[in-house]
């Protein structure tokens, strides 16, 4: 689920990059790290191409960057810090490797929780306040 924090992140490559190629994870890739996303990854490539600031929008396959990295010339690559040490690999290869600051609070696991949880609680409410069926009488 695409929020504030992704786009922090993005604007904060943004201002890294002459030319700044976003990566959106496919749903075969964030499944086999994570639950399978909410929003499929047709609709989540249209999010971040709807953005003025990517200049190119790429799939993203794997979570191996090399090939990418070497095919499309980047020399910095910008990921949030909980994948904290994960792409270290890249400066071997060149790259400058940011880890953004991504906060706390806001997540697509935390969203996901949160849109539950209230909708968990919505629907206590609603049957709290429907009267108990009538039973017929015998």
């Amino acid at each position: 689920m695409f929020h504030y924090n992704h786009l922090r992140m993005i604007n904060y490559a943004r201002s890294l990059a002459d030319i700044l190629i976003v990566g959106v994870s496919t749903d075969e890739l964030v499944s086999s790290y994570k639950t399978p996303p909410i929003i499929p990854f047709n609709e989540r490539l249209q999010i971040i191409e709807a953005l003025k600031t990517p200049d190119i929008v790429v799939p993203q396959h794997t979570l191996d960057h090399t090939e990418t990295v070497r095919k499309l010339n980047i020399d910095a690559f910008v990921v949030g810090d909980d994948w904290y040490g994960k792409y270290d690999y890249l400066k071997d290869l060149g790259v400058q490797v940011f880890y953004f600051p991504y906060g706390t609070g806001v997540s697509s696991s935390s969203l996901k929780k949160t849109i539950y949880d209230s909708y968990e609680k919505n629907l206590l409410q609603e049957r709290k306040a429907k009267p108990e069926s009538v039973k017929p009488q015998p």
